[in-house]
């Protein structure tokens, strides 16, 4: 429960450190940022993996590279449904989702449970 508790701390990191990043991403506040994480982790594990399923053609023709925007896409609607988590525009959106994994990876890296 503690690792998950860190991780879920972590990503909310990886969110500002992204907004910082990435002009067109905005977190006001820590309070987004830890529900932005929330719903992100949520929508991933729920929402994601069915959407992939439905576009597993498309993800075949690009090379897996459609996978990108299935993220960018995950991200946009996280900053829909959260107050104070705010993406302008699609490719923000894609580019930041690039970097919050990146980010994530390293800080969930640093952690051990």
């Amino acid at each position: 429960m503690k690792g998950l508790a860190l991780r879920w701390l972590a990503n909310a990191v990886a969110l500002f450190l992204t907004a910082y990043v990435i002009k067109g991403i905005q977190v006001e506040g820590i309070g987004a940022a830890l529900m932005a994480a929330l719903v992100l982790g949520v929508a991933n594990a729920i929402i994601r993996p069915i959407i992939v399923l439905f576009t597993l053609p498309l993800n075949f023709i690009t090379l897996g590279l459609f996978t990108f925007v299935i993220n960018g896409l995950m991200l946009k609607l996280v900053s829909a449904v959260v107050n104070g988590f705010s993406i302008q525009g699609f490719l923000p959106a894609v580019i930041g989702a690039i970097v919050l994994s990146v980010f994530s990876g390293i800080l969930s890296a640093l952690i051990r449970d």
